[in-house]
């Protein structure tokens, strides 16, 4: 069974910075590709970050040049670093894991973390 727990969410003011962290249960290395999503009240969850097995990474345009996705494999963990956080980057922020089997996905969901940023 593959956990994923987010932490380092919080309250943070406009224009201040956090990292989350997701750490798997398991190797991210068995993963496809693994990610930041995020859902504000009333709104659909949307992408943020990805990183690939390879290390390849896309964003939102929303959040390009203020948030970087990165890995590291020997723990398991994907980070995101926001900087520069703006009040409509206020959200459940979710980490998310695809694995690829044949023409499938599967994808496993952490419980979510809180970002808060206040003007």
């Amino acid at each position: 069974q593959v956990q994923l727990v987010e932490s380092g969410g919080g309250l943070v003011q406009a224009g201040g910075s956090l990292r989350l962290s997701c750490a798997a249960s398991g190797s991210i290395d068995s993963f496809n590709s693994m990610g930041w999503y995020r859902q504000a009240p009333g709104k659909q969850r949307e992408l943020v970050a990805r990183i690939t097995s390879g290390g390849s990474t896309n964003y939102a345009d929303s959040v390009k040049g203020r948030f970087t996705i990165s890995r590291d494999n020997a723990k398991n963990t994907v980070y995101v670093q926001m900087n520069s956080l703006k009040p409509e980057d206020t959200a459940v922020y979710y980490c998310n894991a695809k694995r690829f089997i044949g023409a499938n996905v599967l994808d496993y969901w952490g419980q979510g973390t809180q970002v808060t940023v206040s003007s």
